[in-house]
């Protein structure tokens, strides 16, 4: 999976050996050289998507932390503002739309990258549907990989693909390429649809709405991640956690030996890329099809 040739960028890093992760000794610079490996494999998921991003300047120890979906004073020009065709008055969006964005994002500390599941080339038609597994307390990490692949079953009987990844943060996500054909409310029905169904047919286990007291010993299925403007992690971004976790796709063969959903971090990815050649989501958008 590692590129032969990373990508160069022309926008320059301030304070390349500002520390992101302090205890992880991750720099700015650091951060930089990871998605320049990555760059080849997790564009497809970013470029030309309305953003939200998570920003630390003074890193995950720090007091500063902004969820911003729209423009900061001395954003950089490679970071474009797109106008939201339902909401032509309102505050610009955000995208980027080639590796320097990217590395703009990485010069503002941006540890986290959200995009919506559409791009900005068919706004109202999604192309991809996203289902969070988020465990609650005291559930086994094998019962998080038993939900997986329930819902892998689930979406493959409706004729979806289904791929999975760790989010970098408590769960896994398995999401499936559309078609961009469906709008927003007949995805997020169907989300909705299948959450619920999981929740109905085996109540001890799952929960389909977000309810805090009974989150306990269930697997929340989040289809939330499915409405218009919602978003979720983006396929190889970091997160901003101890440990510098990073939402890695995975092949579905290899998922029983992921020890948990902060298993692939900044220090081990490089040799992940060097040891599995095969993008485990190579055929994504190949996979798409119609939601019926």
């Amino acid at each position: 999976m590692s590129p032969s040739n990373p990508p160069k960028s022309d926008v320059a890093l301030t304070h390349p050996d500002r520390l992101y992760w302090p205890d992880e000794g991750v720099t700015k610079q650091a951060l930089a050289a990871y998605y320049a490996q990555v760059w080849r494999l997790m564009a497809p998921y970013v470029v030309n998507r309305p953003l939200a991003l998570l920003r630390l300047p003074d890193g995950i120890k720090g007091h500063q932390r902004f969820f911003q979906k729209h423009a900061w004073k001395g954003m950089n020009a490679h970071i474009e503002e797109i106008a939201d065709p339902q909401d032509g008055d309102g505050e610009k969006l955000l995208r980027i739309s080639d590796f320097d964005g990217l590395v703009a994002l990485v010069q503002s500390a941006v540890l986290e990258i959200h995009p919506w599941g559409t791009t900005t080339d068919h706004w109202e038609r999604p192309d991809m549907i996203t289902m969070d597994l988020d465990p609650g307390e005291y559930v086994a990490w094998t019962a998080v990989l038993s939900a997986a692949l329930e819902v892998k079953a689930r979406l493959e009987a409706r004729g979806l693909a289904a791929f999975v990844k760790t989010s970098g943060g408590k769960g896994l996500h398995v999401v499936s390429p559309l078609a961009p054909k469906a709008g927003w409310a007949e995805v997020k029905d169907f989300a909705h649809s299948l959450a619920e169904n999981m929740a109905a047919d085996r109540p001890e286990t799952y929960l389909a709405t977000a309810t805090k007291a009974k989150r306990g010993g269930h697997i929340y299925i989040d289809y939330l991640r499915n409405g218009r403007g919602n978003t979720a992690v983006a396929p190889y971004s970091t997160r901003a956690r101890p440990g510098a976790p990073v939402s890695m796709p995975l092949d579905w063969q290899e998922l029983n030996a992921v020890s948990g959903p902060a298993a692939f971090t900044l220090d081990n990815v490089p040799q992940r890329l060097k040891a599995r050649p095969k993008d485990p989501w190579g055929d994504f958008f190949d996979a798409a099809v119609p939601l019926e």
